[in-house]
């Protein structure tokens, strides 16, 4: 009895990719605005983060919000507040761009 044969390497069929909705041009000036996107929230975030909450924390302290100094507040909740912002803002900013690059999710 004959064995199956595999077919040989250039005769195995590909999986076949979608092709992308944006051209070569357009997907890179789509990644480069993403990431420029990202650059500028990451910034945001870092110096809130980092320079209210550690940095500036005594100048800050010198002010209140309720009965925690500002920095303190900074340090504890407030940069998980911008945190949270930020990630509306980038949905908002990335429904933007997908719409100018003429993209949807369905």
């Amino acid at each position: 009895m004959a064995e199956p044969s595999t077919p040989a390497p250039s005769q195995t069929p590909r999986p076949q990719t979608p092709a992308s909705p944006l051209g070569a041009p357009d997907a890179s000036r789509y990644w480069r605005s993403n990431l420029r996107i990202l650059g500028v929230l990451l910034v945001v975030w870092f110096a809130v983060s980092f320079g209210c909450g550690i940095l500036l924390v005594e100048p800050l302290n010198h002010f209140r919000i309720g009965e925690a100094k500002l920095g303190f507040w900074f340090a504890q909740q407030g940069s998980i507040y911008v945190f949270l912002g930020l990630i509306a803002v980038y949905v908002v900013l990335m429904n933007r761009l997908d719409r100018k690059h003429g993209l949807r999710e369905d």
